[in-house]
């Protein structure tokens, strides 16, 4: 082997080896900041990592660092963090710009996020459509959803850009959330006049809403479309329809539905089996309820909140404290927060029925868990 051979292949190792070093660092710093509980620690030892320029490419550290402080309402530490990040090089680069704005819509800081936005030309950022979607999609985090349109309307003449499929589905989104689903419905013309074919996101949302909202009719119209542009329902779009149903008291076009979805290989989620759940207690079916949720348990899709509070409100008033109990118990065992009102409802369906061991037994869960929201009473204790 010649000298230089050898030189370079020393040279290529070393480069190797300091990278793999270097990562693994970066590696044990972002683990360190996951586990810090102590969230002004948190701050100050992300505004340190900040330094190291592998750190900065990190964005799932960023959304979880962000994400936990504003779950506190430690919005002025969002801020330290997100504004110590521009006195780096990178904030001249339009993805690492767009990050930010994304950051501070997702902590509801609009005001903060417009300020990156408007603070990209003298950092020498570009403003493409992917800058301009990152403002309208913290508009939307941030329920700024008025402000949608005008920016929509207003900006992409002023920055010579044109929206794209992300922009018109952020729109959309926000025009739901105002209520406003005709101008919604309206935006697919729009969008395929502009060449811009309408996706599963952008049916997904209109469903959800319509469906959801008591508008069966029009949540109809929409699902014709999309099926006819050849866009292929998944399993939001076909909960979306379930959910309609149970509203409409559809029971019969609900279980025909979820045969459809296994005859196209898309299996019932805990959504659909809640749906559905839905549907045969607003029939006063009791067994037929109660037929689905063993269909759920033997699918694998385990009772959630939103089961227990279709469910056993039902089930006592059907009289049926035996399937309450096996309800209230497996809440207790997945530890999840419910509302304690219907907790104590069982409880005193069991004493009124003399079934004071039982009744006990649940108080005393209630007690031990610091997932239930209410103290449970026997009704010999009030």
């Amino acid at each position: 082997m010649s000298s230089v051979s050898r030189l370079l292949r020393r040279s290529f190792s070393t480069a190797t080896a300091t990278a793999t070093t270097t990562a693994t660092r970066t590696g044990s710093v972002c683990a360190n900041l996951y586990r810090e509980n102590d969230l002004k620690r948190l701050v100050e030892k992300f505004k340190r990592a900040s330094d190291n320029e592998r750190f900065r490419t990190k964005t799932g550290i960023y959304k979880d660092a962000v994400h936990r402080l504003a779950n506190a309402k430690r919005f002025k530490w969002v801020e330290e963090i997100l504004e110590h990040q521009k006195q780096y090089n990178d904030i001249s680069k339009e993805g690492f710009a767009a990050r930010l704005i994304s950051l501070y819509g997702s902590s509801g800081m609009f005001d903060n996020a417009k300020k990156v936005f408007d603070e990209m030309p003298e950092r020498n950022s570009k403003q493409t459509v992917l800058s301009f979607n990152a403002l309208l999609g913290a508009c939307v985090n941030s329920k700024k959803y008025d402000m949608v349109d005008e920016l929509f309307k207003n900006l992409p003449g002023k920055l010579g850009v044109e929206p794209d499929l992300v922009s018109y589905n952020t729109v959309v989104k926000a025009l739901c959330e105002m209520d406003s689903y005709d101008s919604a419905s309206m935006l697919l013309d729009d969008m395929e006049k502009k060449g811009i074919n309408p996706d599963l996101i952008t049916f997904n949302t209109l469903l959800y809403e319509l469906y959801l909202k008591g508008r069966f009719t029009e949540g109809e119209k929409i699902w014709t479309r999309m099926v006819s542009k050849n866009v292929v329902p998944d399993i939001r779009s076909y909960n979306a329809k379930l959910e309609g149903l149970a509203v409409e008291k559809k029971t019969k076009e609900a279980v025909e539905l979820v045969g459809e979805m296994r005859s196209k290989t898309i299996e019932p989620d805990a959504f659909s089996f809640n749906s559905l759940i839905k549907c045969f207690v607003n029939d006063g079916n009791l067994e037929g309820a109660k037929r689905w949720y063993d269909d759920m348990e033997k699918s694998g899709c385990a009772v959630n909140r939103a089961t227990f509070g279709i469910f056993v409100p039902f089930l006592c008033e059907k009289g049926d404290l035996e399937f309450a109990l096996k309800l209230c118990k497996e809440i207790f065992g997945k530890r999840y927060l419910v509302n304690g009102g219907l907790l104590q409802r069982v409880v005193d369906g069991l004493a009124k029925e003399s079934r004071i061991e039982e009744a006990k037994e649940l108080v005393h869960l209630g007690k031990t868990n610091k997932f239930c929201r209410y103290k449970l009473k026997l009704p010999s204790q009030e």
